[in-house]
């Protein structure tokens, strides 16, 4: 059944005040959001001010926030900024002692190859990157059609009206990337559940690591399998490969479960929230809709414009140094405002405009340095075929309910939107 924007909106309660969470939040006012595609208008302020911010916690401590795009890239590929969230002191993280040893535990964290730094991050990233090259990817166009054309051929036999999020933008990535990896599809409601938790801002710290380890088991028994009945898919490609036996157990657990992780969220939330966003530019949608030529500009576009990584990414500075006339002292946290890098108007004109045609698009939405993400042609190439095909395939495609009742991730560390109730038109009603 089809839930509403409204029940989509209660189903996660915030944590009772006896319950420990790990993160320390920013000023509310640089979270708030007056509109859903925008940043915070205390961003935009900042910004004003220069390019890196200083901000004390309610802790008493500072960060330092990075709202242009030079300083942004600065942080991004110096090695001076350290990644690794194990072994640095990060403000906006607080964990109780009792519970360090439990959420830090080394097994847990291998494989995790976002929170290291070289040359641990170059030696697990070095095995994974040779399964997402571009010539790779463009191969899995024709299958991603498939899924695509079968969702919609699902929605339009259903009727004509749809939770867009659930109908479309979470299950096409979701199964693109269980055939990838070589994930049973039929584990998808458990992996999608698990993962809204782990990506939750105010969620439990008890709750966060049992469903993580719950994920470690469900991935041990997978690899396992694996060993002993290999397939065609990444996950088998990593066992018996050109790196076979180069992995731990631990290590393939936790690549594994890092990149189902972030092949079906992040996408979903660019499709959901892009879809959102062309609703209301109507004449955007047309133009995507009858210019096959515009897809490739509009990904780009809609990818700077929403910046789904509302919230970092996070960086600890390893020494003394100074950054945007700013000085920022060892073991200081920087946290870099994508959205409104993003919108850095030494870049682009008019940058808070959507637009579908514009030629120059230098975005971070998917990073910069070492840690550029390595699932971004995969995520273009689902962004290229979906978005034209939903567009086309309902030419009348509107909200099915007002644009303020959408209910918003803005608790969640990928941003974009629970639900989008959408209608259409049956065929001879137009």
């Amino acid at each position: 059944m089809t839930r509403s924007a409204a029940e989509v909106s209660r189903v996660e309660q915030p944590p009772s005040p006896d319950q420990v969470t790990m993160r320390i939040p920013l000023p509310p006012e640089l979270t708030a959001r007056q509109c859903p595609f925008d940043p915070p208008r205390a961003l935009a302020e900042m910004h004003g001010e220069g390019p890196v911010n200083q901000v004390k916690l309610a802790t008493g401590e500072p960060i330092w926030i990075v709202t242009g795009m030079e300083e942004a890239r600065v942080v991004l590929a110096d090695r001076r900024f350290s990644a690794d969230r194990f072994n640095q002191h990060n403000a906006l993280i607080s964990v109780p002692e009792e519970m360090r040893e439990k959420l830090f535990d080394p097994r847990a964290r291998a494989g995790q190859f976002l929170a290291m730094d070289p040359p641990e991050h170059t030696r697990l990233r070095k095995m994974v990157i040779g399964q997402f090259t571009l010539r790779r990817m463009r191969a899995l166009v024709p299958r991603i059609t498939e899924i695509v054309d079968a969702h919609l051929d699902a929605m339009a036999a259903a009727g004509t009206s749809a939770d867009l999020v659930s109908a479309f933008a979470l299950p096409v990535p979701s199964l693109v990337i269980c055939e990838l990896l070589g994930v049973p599809y039929e584990a998808r409601a458990d992996f999608q559940q698990r993962t809204a938790t782990l990506l939750r801002m105010d969620a439990p710290l008890e709750e966060a690591v049992r469903v993580r380890d719950e994920m470690r088991q469900f991935m041990r028994e997978l690899v396992t399998a694996k060993r002993s009945r290999p397939d065609d898919g990444l996950l088998s490609g990593l066992i018996h490969g050109d790196h076979a036996g180069e992995l731990s157990d631990d290590e393939l657990v936790g690549i594994a479960n890092l990149l189902l992780v972030a092949g079906h969220e992040t996408t979903a939330n660019m499709i959901g929230l892009g879809a959102f966003a062309l609703l209301e530019h109507p004449g955007q949608l047309e133009l995507l809709r009858h210019d096959p030529e515009v897809a490739g500009r509009a990904v780009e576009e809609l990818l700077r414009y929403l910046s789904i990584v509302h919230l970092g990414p996070i960086r600890v500075a390893t020494e003394d140094l100074s950054l945007g006339g700013e000085p920022i002292p060892a073991g200081g946290t920087v946290m870099i405002s994508t959205p409104e890098v993003n919108r850095d108007p030494a870049l682009w004109a008019d940058p808070a405009a959507l637009d579908l045609t514009r030629e120059r698009n230098p975005h971070l939405a998917f990073g910069h340095g070492v840690h550029q993400c390595l699932g971004q042609q995969l995520a273009r190439a689902e962004m290229t075929v979906a978005l034209p095909a939903l567009v086309r395939r309902f030419p009348h495609l509107r909200l099915a309910c007002r644009p303020e009742e959408v209910p918003l991730r803005d608790n969640m560390f990928v941003y974009g939107v629970r639900a989008l109730p959408v209608a259409w038109d049956a065929p001879g009603d137009a």
